[in-house]
């Protein structure tokens, strides 16, 4: 490999990560309308094609009509609105597919032309691998809601959530070091500060992971006030299921209060780590990348409260998810930036 052969790479890669954001945005869209559950089938190949005629439509309709969430929730609904959360469903699913192509025939390319060498094109097929998984977890997610419950299971959510989230990390992570090598260093300042990236980029993840569990058990609709919760700091209740560690998972007051938790924390630690950072002489990259993540805090937590205030409108709420996305990616941009030093 070469220069310019890393750079096409990266540059590559950065163009699926654009396309894994735009899933994301569009995956909590598609949540948020109430529209996962209208594709009552997983046609890998032929389902990429939609209903184009009328015949097409009523069938497709028609399989909608038996599942549990029409006839429980939106019994009555008509052909036209079954279209309006139909589109949001197939769009969500065409951008998996079309992510796959994106992935895997630039990769075939690269890997023919021998512009790839073998570790590299280890750990692609493995991210391509995951991706497969992806979507296999989709479909997965989508079934528990076809069965007796209209939701989908919050685990289920989830673990696509969270897959979605590492799949991006992992190739946002070797696009960087494509486009910036890093180099390893001990015993510095630095170093102490990249470790403590490291751990910021972990927790982000935790609270991506957890907002997959408040979406899931629709726990953002309690307690729309902030700060307190029901005119508390810590609300009663916490541990109110059993066995109690279900709790973190189905207890609705539980799983806003922990979401809530890990973005005080978050709002604790960035401005920390940011004023520290302000201590060393950083190169201009690593400085701006750090400012990058202590602004893209401030944004994230101002959606998160409007969110919850008001009620959980699509827009906000869809903005927010976008912005869990973001702040994962200025904390692994942060990391990397201080492993180059």
């Amino acid at each position: 490999m070469n220069d310019s052969s890393d750079k096409q790479i990266g540059f590559w890669l950065m163009t699926c990560c654009s396309l894994i954001f735009l899933m994301v945005v569009v995956g909590g869209v598609t949540r948020l309308t109430h529209s996962g559950l209208s594709m009552t089938e997983w046609q890998p190949l032929i389902g990429a094609i939609p209903p184009l005629k009328q015949a097409e439509w009523d069938e497709v309709f028609h399989k909608y009509q038996l599942t549990p969430e029409y006839l429980t929730i939106n019994r009555g609904m008509a052909l036209d609105e079954f279209k309006d959360i139909f589109w949001w469903e197939y769009f969500h699913r065409l951008l998996g597919r079309s992510i796959g192509v994106a992935f895997l025939f630039p990769f075939l390319y690269f890997l023919l032309r021998k512009k790839i060498g073998m570790p590299l094109a280890g750990r692609f097929a493995g991210i391509f691998l995951l991706g497969a998984l992806q979507g296999g977890l989709g479909w997965y997610m989508v079934k528990s809601g076809l069965v007796n419950d209209p939701h989908v299971s919050q685990y289920r959510l989830t673990a696509h959530l969270g897959l979605a989230f590492l799949i991006y990390g992992a190739i946002f992570w070797t696009a960087l070091d494509l486009l910036s090598p890093a180099s390893r260093r001990t015993g510095s300042p630095v170093h102490r500060l990249e470790l403590l990236s490291a751990a910021l980029a972990s927790l982000i993840l935790a609270m991506a992971i957890s907002g997959g569990i408040v979406a899931g058990t629709r726990a953002g609709f309690a307690y729309n006030t902030f700060p307190l919760m029901d005119g508390q700091w810590v609300p009663a209740g916490l541990f109110a299921l059993e066995p109690w560690f279900v709790n973190f998972s189905e207890n609705v007051t539980t799983v806003q209060f922990d979401h809530r938790l890990i973005a005080w924390l978050l709002a604790l630690l960035i401005p920390l780590f940011w004023l520290r950072t302000r201590r060393i002489q950083l190169p201009g990259r690593a400085r701006v990348s750090c400012s990058l993540l202590l602004g893209i805090l401030i944004v994230q937590i101002s959606l998160g409260i409007s969110t919850l205030l008001l009620g959980v409108p699509v827009v906000l709420a869809a903005a927010h998810q976008a912005g869990a996305l973001l702040l994962f990616t200025a904390a692994l941009l942060t990391h990397h930036e201080l492993r180059h030093l």
